[in-house]
């Protein structure tokens, strides 16, 4: 387990020093809040049509030369967006999201084939704790460092993305398990979308990691804005950020409160508790330093959602479909990522920027109810 973690680790370096980057570029660029939504709507699309055509990738290119091809895209993102015109960072961003689908996809595959189901819980734990020291470092440092070189937080992405090759390599994961011997020309992946949502855990996996990236893309794109418009510095929204992945360190106790309590108690308590604070932070939105805290308080709830919304899916996915269902149920991050903004800019017609946080705790708040309907005993050992 710690093999996939240091790889996650090496992922989170490569993104975190450019999360907050982003946002403020594409703010300088575009001008308006809404417009940056608007070209987010379109770099999530684009995230969305790589991850239902991986599966149809898979079949031609083994999953070694897959994750291999999803790194060196990522490079190239970092590439255009870091020295070339800044007219190209939304493709940039896009190249970022097509690489980090392939990714996921592949991650998530292999996790199903070495890790063991009773042990899930504590691999997604470990995964976010290795991850805590990029996270919570990278996206302040970025905003700082691209006002020292507007290059070097570019630089340090390449530089990680090619230590997680490096790693990858070195660990010889191959294509993974062979489950069984194929007796027929492998199934069109596309087909697996209705059999998908035919599951109701399934579902339930890839529905409450898709809220939880909303929460997450709310969060990451719209609290830099929220800062500059109200008058502070741009590297106030990398600087909540990190704090807000430093909260990673307590990824232990989160487990701890998970294996004491049930899956289902534990995903309605991070959507509840993300969805009072997103919507109290509105409430005193004319006061931007607590409305930034409040904010930033918020992500330990988003924090537990990353450790436990994810289980339905990796406890329940049978092992002979685990590379078609793991590309449909990666689409999460995509769908996410197409709403969240389209969603924001839905809001922005009708408010300002800390609408847009109270429109998401409601979401939240009914998510945290759909989330009652979880099987208590899901995750739970069987004696």
């Amino acid at each position: 387990m710690n093999s996939f973690a240091i790889l996650a680790a090496c992922e989170a370096s490569a993104r975190a020093t450019l999360i907050s980057v982003y946002p403020v570029l594409m703010y300088r660029a575009l001008d308006t809040a809404a417009s940056v939504s608007e070209a987010y709507v379109l770099i999530g699309f684009s995230g969305l049509v790589s991850a239902l055509c991986v599966p149809m990738l898979a079949r031609h290119i083994p999953r070694r030369w897959l994750y291999t091809l999803g790194a060196l895209i990522m490079i190239s993102g970092s590439v255009l967006g870091g020295f070339f015109d800044p007219v190209f960072v939304p493709y940039a961003v896009a190249a970022n999201s097509v690489g980090l689908v392939i990714l996921a996809v592949c991650f998530n595959a292999y996790v199903m084939d070495y890790v063991e189901r009773a042990s899930m819980g504590r691999n997604e734990s470990r995964r976010l704790l290795f991850s805590g020291i990029p996270w919570s470092i990278g996206p302040f440092l970025g905003v700082l460092l691209m006002d020292v070189h507007p290059q070097i937080p570019f630089l340090i992405s390449i530089a990680a993305c090619l230590a997680m090759l490096g790693f990858f390599w070195h660990l010889r994961l191959g294509d993974g398990k062979v489950i069984t011997k194929a007796r027929r020309p492998p199934t069109n992946p596309l087909r697996y979308i209705p059999r998908f949502f035919r599951q109701p855990s399934l579902v339930a996996g890839w529905f409450f990691a898709t809220m939880r990236s909303v929460g997450w893309s709310i969060y990451i794109i719209y609290v830099p804005i929220f800062a500059v418009k109200s008058g502070l510095s741009d590297q106030v929204g990398g600087l909540a950020l990190s704090i807000s992945n430093g909260f990673l360190f307590l990824t232990p106790i989160m487990l701890g409160f998970l294996q004491k309590t049930s899956v289902r108690n534990t995903i309605f308590t991070g959507f509840a508790g993300a969805a009072a604070l997103f919507v109290t932070a509105t409430l005193i939105s004319g006061y931007a330093w607590p409305a930034i805290a409040l904010l930033v308080s918020a992500t330990l709830f988003l924090i537990l959602l990353d450790v436990s919304a994810g289980l339905p899916f990796l406890l329940t996915v049978k092992p002979s479909e685990r590379t078609e269902m793991a590309a449909v149920y990666s689409t999460f991050r995509d769908v996410a990522a197409v709403g969240s903004p389209a969603f924001a800019r839905l809001v922005l017609a009708f408010t300002s920027v800390q609408g847009v946080f109270a429109a998401t705790g409601l979401v939240l708040l009914g998510c945290a109810l759909v989330a009652r309907r979880t099987h208590p005993a899901l995750g739970r050992r069987r004696r």
